[in-house]
């Protein structure tokens, strides 16, 4: 969960690291967030688009579990914005360049709760009838592929007033 825990506006937003929607609505995203300051965000992550996607979703859960939110949100970041292949390799360099501990967050990658955080979101995204990322939840509002900044304001300013 990011943005403030106490906003008027809660967007879930369901996420792939090697999406390229994804990739181009993070920084809007994130721009939204900031210049709001009245939203909740909480990221799903919903590796849907191979191995790849399943590696970098594990990384991003065991390294929160393992070094916190800031660590999370940073090698979230970094994954979003990446174009690299995901692998042992590329993610040890990421874990590296962040000071993480890369052995803990590679044992803390196959532990029950990452497994487990990862079916339930699963689980929730068949529920909902998810097949894409992104998907964005705002308020009771589901809205599915890619939206832009501009379209994400006026969706906000709509929850607002039905709220």
């Amino acid at each position: 969960m990011g943005g403030n825990p106490d906003g008027d506006v809660t967007i879930v937003e369901f996420i792939d690291y090697r999406c390229s929607f994804c990739r181009r609505a993070h920084p809007e995203v994130a721009e939204l967030v900031t210049s709001d300051g009245n939203i909740r965000i909480i990221t799903k992550e919903f590796p849907i688009l191979g191995e790849q996607s399943v590696l970098a979703s594990r990384f991003a859960l065991a390294t929160k579990r393992i070094e916190g939110d800031a660590a999370y949100k940073d090698s979230s970041d970094a994954l979003v914005a990446s174009r690299f292949d995901v692998s042992n390799a590329s993610l040890t360099a990421l874990a590296e360049a962040y000071d993480l501990d890369v052995e803990d967050i590679f044992e803390e990658m196959d532990s029950p709760e990452v497994c487990n955080i990862l079916a339930a979101n699963r689980a929730l995204g068949e529920r909902m009838q998810i097949t894409g990322t992104p998907t964005f939840v705002f308020g009771d509002q589901m809205v599915r592929g890619y939206v832009n900044l501009a379209q994400m304001r006026q969706i906000i300013e709509a929850e607002r007033a039905d709220g």
